[in-house]
């Protein structure tokens, strides 16, 4: 599958445009490792202006099924084991994924104001 997703964390958008950020975090499950991904972003405001930029494809490497709540994340990885974190625990998800400040609280912030909860997954290229 190839899909271009947008891509609006300001504090991110460079670094997944010059290659120094390799992961995202998006709702639902629909991702699997092999797909094809790229990103743009728009001049103004999301949606109602033309797109300022977009990235060449991707190949997904991981994707990883997670579940985002207020509390915690819970990362699925079998059938019988869900490890459960609570964000305090990821400031390295947090940096990885470009989030500014790298901390996990910040991670839970910038997810859950984009309505990132329930099924989620950790896309890495």
């Amino acid at each position: 599958m190839k899909k271009i997703l947008p891509l609006t964390y300001e504090p991110k958008i460079d670094g997944v445009v010059k290659g120094t950020i390799t992961q995202t975090i998006r709702k639902g499950w629909k991702y699997k490792a092999g797909d094809q991904i790229a990103f743009h972003g728009w001049e103004g405001k999301p949606y109602r202006t033309p797109w300022n930029f977009r990235t060449g494809y991707y190949t997904l490497k991981e994707v990883i099924p997670i579940m985002v709540h207020v509390d915690e994340i819970w990362f699925l990885h079998r059938e019988d084991v869900t490890i459960y974190r609570e964000y305090d625990a990821l400031d390295e998800l947090a940096r990885l994924d470009g989030i500014d400040p790298p901390t996990g609280e910040a991670l839970r912030d910038v997810l859950l104001s984009m309505g990132c909860t329930g099924n989620a997954q950790i896309l890495r290229w």
